[in-house]
């Protein structure tokens, strides 16, 4: 490859600061996801227990945790 070529293929590929973020935006859509999934919990006559509350915040963290590489995820009370 000539070295314009090199610097055109360079200037394709996504820089480290994108690629965490594209990893954060994935990671809170997977929350999201698993948020919304729970809505009807929160929003319905029904009295939220103290698991419930624990885990729903527990997911609204998740983007708080430093590594998008090792999320821990709350598990979902039975």
């Amino acid at each position: 490859m000539t070295e314009e070529e090199i610097a055109v293929h360079n200037a394709s590929l996504p820089t480290a600061d994108e690629i965490l973020a594209d990893k954060w935006r994935i990671i809170r859509a997977m929350r999201n996801e698993r948020l919304a999934a729970t809505d009807w919990r929160a929003g319905s006559d029904l009295t939220l227990s103290d698991a419930w509350k624990t885990y729903r915040q527990a997911l609204r963290d998740v983007p708080t945790q430093s590594d998008p590489d090792n999320i821990t995820w709350p598990t979902e009370p039975s």
